[in-house]
């Protein structure tokens, strides 16, 4: 009963899916993890190799952690960036900064939960802390992770955020459901730096275009110069091929609605994109993580431009 009392809340508060998972050690994750560190997939994001042991272990962030409470939360816009030519952001980029926006409903959730079950303890998380949260989703029936290694819903495809509640109180569970991906090999085809095994479900971090264009502080390797399809922010290639985006709703959440002035940007404006104009333009944005000097060479990278 308080399952579903919290299931609803949580679709009031705009989560469009929403399972619970039993908290435990992941055993089959954890070797996982560890042989793709090995290997080095990782590139510079070293802080991956942080903290593996909270990774696998929800007890580790929540002493008594019983239950882990998964909920996507949609960033699906048909709005797209005006000019063909100008260099591109991701969807999820668009509107305001994520982990705030979905940071505040969980808080709310949270709160509202301790209204129905008293003393509890718990954290919310939103891509914030050594949580792997497409795990926990999968475990707790939101999709399945696909070839192209996001989590895959067959009702709502994939463009949604995560996030979780971890908690001390014990709740009814959710079973995984099998994956749909089939013979389908469209995302690792259309991957322009073959970042995706050949086989799929394995993730070369150092060719994927998002990593090269956020996570990468050095110089882009020339080697990727003809292979970036544009992409100075992220990337959306291995979503929008996937045939369950063709499920992809629209959004309602105000916060992410792309800004006018940013689908305007053409090409030539990218190019010679100020300090100013990136402050204003992405104020409360994911892409000031980039800064503006990554931004800019990104830009400088993407379209050849020399100032």
């Amino acid at each position: 009963m308080v399952s579903k009392q919290i299931h609803q809340k949580a679709m009031d508060l705009g989560f469009v899916s929403f399972g619970i998972s039993k908290a435990g050690f992941m055993e089959e994750e954890a070797q996982r993890l560890d042989k793709w560190l090995n290997q080095h997939y990782h590139g510079e994001m070293s802080y991956l190799e942080n903290h593996f042991d909270k990774r696998v272990d929800p007890s580790l962030l929540v002493p008594g952690a019983k239950s882990v409470i998964s909920l996507a939360y949609n960033y699906y816009h048909p709005d797209k960036q005006k000019d063909v030519s100008a260099p591109k952001i991701s969807m999820y980029a668009y509107g305001k900064d994520y982990h705030k926006v979905v940071r505040k409903k969980l808080n709310t959730l949270f709160e509202y939960i301790k209204t129905l079950c008293g003393s509890i303890e718990g954290r919310v998380f939103v891509d914030s802390a050594p949580v792997l949260e497409r795990d926990w989703a999968k475990r707790s029936g939101l999709g399945w992770i696909g070839k192209n290694t996001m989590l895959i819903n067959p009702k709502k495809g994939s463009f949604f955020f995560l996030g979780e509640i971890i908690t001390d109180l014990e709740l009814e569970y959710d079973h995984p459901i099998k994956d749909y991906c089939g013979t389908c090999t469209k995302c690792i085809e259309a991957c322009p730096t073959e970042a995706i095994h050949p086989e799929g479900y394995i993730m070369d971090g150092k060719k994927c275009i998002s990593y090269l264009t956020i996570e990468l502080k050095s110089a882009i390797p020339e080697t990727f110069h003809d292979s970036m399809d544009g992409w100075m922010f992220g990337c959306d290639i291995c979503q929008q091929v996937c045939p369950w985006n063709r499920f992809s709703e629209e959004h309602e959440e105000t916060m992410f609605l792309p800004e006018p002035a940013l689908l305007d940007m053409t090409k030539q404006d990218w190019e010679n994109l100020t300090e100013d104009v990136f402050e204003t333009l992405f104020q409360g944005s994911a892409v000031k993580r980039t800064k503006y000097s990554g931004l800019k060479r990104n830009i400088q990278f993407v379209t050849g431009f020399k100032p």
